[in-house]
C-alpha cells in the first residue's frame, strides 16, 4: 500500500506567506480556546483574552485583530471572537 497525496504537519498551509501566517495565528488562537473549552463560559473569555495577553507579542496580536477587522474573524473560534473585546489592541505604528 502506497501513500499519495502531501504529507500533513498538523498546521495548515497556504499558497502565500501573508495567508500562511494567518492560519497558523488562527490555528493557535483557536487551540487557546480548545484549552479553556472546559471552563464556565465566563472564564474561557477571560483565560483567551489572558493568556493572548501576557504571551503573544504586539505583532501577532495586530495580526489577529487584521483577522478580525477584515476578515470578520473567518476560521475563528466564536471564544476568540468573543475575547476580542478583552486583547489589548497594539497601537497603529
Amino acid at each position: 500500500m502506497s501513500h499519495s497525496g502531501p504529507s500533513h504537519s498538523g498546521t495548515p498551509h497556504s499558497g502565500t506567506a501573508h495567508s500562511g501566517t494567518h492560519d497558523k495565528l488562527i490555528y493557535m488562537a483557536n487551540q487557546i480556546a480548545t484549552f479553556f473549552a472546559s471552563q464556565p463560559r465566563e472564564e474561557q473569555v477571560s483565560g483567551v483574552a489572558n493568556h493572548i495577553n501576557q504571551f503573544w507579542e504586539p505583532r501577532m496580536r495586530s495580526q489577529l485583530f487584521a483577522i478580525l477587522d477584515q476578515e470578520d474573524g473567518k476560521g475563528l473560534n466564536e471564544m476568540v471572537i468573543e475575547a476580542a473585546k478583552q486583547i489589548r489592541r497594539p497601537a497603529a505604528v
